[in-house]
C-alpha cells in the first residue's frame, strides 16, 4: 500500500539532470549539518599541546553495552562555568548528529549519530546507554541516523541509507516504515507535528508531510531546488550555475519556516508554508556562509567561514544583515542555539563557546571550554533548563544553568 502511493506523490519532484547525490556535498548536516573540522589558529596553541589534547580526546576507551556509568572527568580538566561534559559509551570517531527528548518526560531522551549509533537516557542526559532497535539491524547497512523528533509520545527517526522509524510509546518500541526508492535526495530533517503526522526534508529541497504514520506522504513543494535554480538562474542569484543540488544545512523555525544554505555556501534559500518553491537569496556578506538559523524573536542569524556572525535587521525575513563582534579567536563558529529571547549560545572550532544575554548584540567567551580538544558544531536547547552541545569524537556537553 505504501509503495503504490509514492509514484504519484513524487512525480512533481523529479531531480533535474544536474542534480547529484548528497555525498558530493562538502558539508554534513545538522541542525542539520555535518560537522566541518575547523583548523586551529597557529598563534593560539603550540603543536605539542595540540597533539597532547587530541590524543587525550581520542584515547577514551569505548564503553560497550547498557547501564555503564560515564567516565569521571580528568583531574586537570578545568570545569566549565555553565556546562559539564558527559562521557558516552561509543567508539572513538562516532559523529553525533541530533538529540531529542520526550516532551512529557524530560528525563527520557535519545541521541543519534553515525555508525548506527542510538543512545538513550532516562536521567535527563547525565548518563547514556546504547540502544538497539531490531528493525534497524535487519539489513547489512551501517546507518547514519540524521534526525529525531517527538510530539507527545510519538517520535520519528530518519537516517541514511534511507530509513524511517516511528514510535507511539515514547521510544519503548520502534516500527520501521517503508520508503520509496524514488525519494529525491537523502533525508536530513524530520519534525513531529501532530498525531501520526510529521514533516520531512531532503537535502535536495523536497518537503513532504504525512498524517497517517508515514505510510503516505504529500509533497509540500512542487520541485527540487535544482529545478528552481534552473528556472531562476537569470534572476541574478550569484553562484547558482555552480550549485551542486544539495543543502549543507537546513533549519526550521517554530512556525514552520525554513532557511537552508547551499552546499557551496555562496547563497541561501528560504521557504514558508504555502509557497510552491524555495526562494533563493544572494548572500549579504563577502565570505561564504557556514550556517544559518532562526533567532528567538523570529529574525535570522548567519555564520560565515572564518568566525563571522551576522544578525538580520528586524524580526522578520530580511536580506539586510549586520555583523556582530565576537571573540572567536579566528576559529569558525558552527551553530547558534537560543535558550530564551535574550540568552543564546554559539559553538565552534577548538572548543569555542560564546554566550549572549541580549539577543545576540554582544557576546562573551566561556574560556573554560578552550580546554576541550574538539570542534563543537550543534547547540540545542530542549527547554529553558535543558540544553546540549554536540562535538566531534563523541563530545557531549550538558547545560547546568
Amino acid at each position: 500500500m505504501a509503495c503504490s502511493c509514492w509514484n504519484s506523490i513524487f512525480t512533481p519532484l523529479k531531480p533535474t539532470s544536474n542534480t547529484i547525490s548528497s555525498s558530493s556535498s562538502s558539508a554534513a548536516a545538522s541542525p542539520h549539518q555535518l560537522p566541518r573540522l575547523v583548523p586551529r589558529a597557529s598563534a593560539s596553541i603550540n603543536r605539542r599541546q595540540l597533539i597532547a589534547e587530541t590524543a587525550a580526546a581520542i584515547a577514551l576507551p569505548p564503553l560497550l553495552g547498557a547501564g555503564i556509568s560515564p567516565l569521571p572527568a580528568k583531574a586537570d580538566e578545568v570545569p566549565l562555568s555553565e556546562w559539564e561534559r558527559v562521557y558516552l559509551p561509543i567508539d572513538p570517531g562516532v559523529v553525533l548528529l541530533d538529540i531529542a527528548f520526550v516532551p512529557d518526560d524530560p528525563t527520557h531522551g535519545f541521541l543519534l549519530g553515525t555508525r548506527q549509533t542510538i543512545l538513550e537516557t532516562k536521567d535527563g542526559g547525565s548518563t547514556w546507554a546504547s540502544r538497539s532497535i531490531a528493525s534497524a539491524e535487519e539489513e547489512d547497512f551501517n546507518y547514519r541516523f540524521n534526525s529525531i523528533s517527538f510530539k507527545g509520545k510519538e517520535g520519528w527517526i530518519i537516517g541514511k541509507p534511507a530509513i524511517l522509524l516511528y514510535t507511539s510509546d515514547a521510544g519503548e518500541t520502534w516500527q520501521r516504515i517503508p520508503l520509496s526508492s524514488q525519494l529525491p535526495g537523502d533525508m536530513v530533517y524530520i519534525k513531529a507535528t501532530g498525531e501520526k503526522s510529521a514533516e520531512m526534508v531532503t537535502d535536495e529541497g523536497a518537503i513532504y508531510v504525512t498524517s497517517n504514520k508515514g505510510y503516505n506522504w504529500k509533497a509540500a513543494i512542487q520541485e527540487t531546488v535544482s529545478a528552481t535554480l534552473n528556472r531562476t538562474v537569470s534572476s541574478g542569484i550569484s553562484g547558482a550555475s555552480y550549485y551542486t543540488g544539495t543543502f549543507s544545512t537546513v533549519n526550521r523555525s517554530p512556525d514552520g519556516r525554513y532557511v537552508a544554505v547551499s552546499s557551496r555556501g555562496n547563497f541561501y534559500l528560504t521557504w514558508e508554508p504555502g509557497q510552491a518553491y524555495w526562494q533563493p537569496h544572494n548572500r549579504a556578506v563577502a565570505r561564504r556562509i557556514q550556517n544559518m538559523g532562526w533567532r528567538a524573536d523570529g529574525g535570522l542569524w548567519l555564520l560565515v567561514r572564518g568566525g563571522g556572525l551576522y544578525l538580520s535587521k528586524g524580526t522578520g525575513l530580511s536580506e539586510d544583515f549586520e555583523e556582530v563582534s565576537v571573540q572567536s579567536r579566528g576559529f569558525g563558529i558552527l551553530d547558534v542555539g537560543y535558550r530564551s529571547q535574550d540568552e543564546a549560545w554559539a559553538a565552534g572550532g577548538s572548543g569555542i563557546l560564546l554566550k549572549t544575554k541580549n539577543g545576540g548584540k554582544t557576546w562573551i567567551r566561556d574560556k573554560a571550554a578552550d580546554n576541550i580538544a574538539a570542534n563543537l558544531y550543534s547547540v540545542k536547547f530542549i527547554n529553558d533548563n535543558q540544553g546540549f552541545v554536540l562535538g566531534n569524537d563523541g563530545v557531549l556537553l550538558k547545560y547546568l544553568g
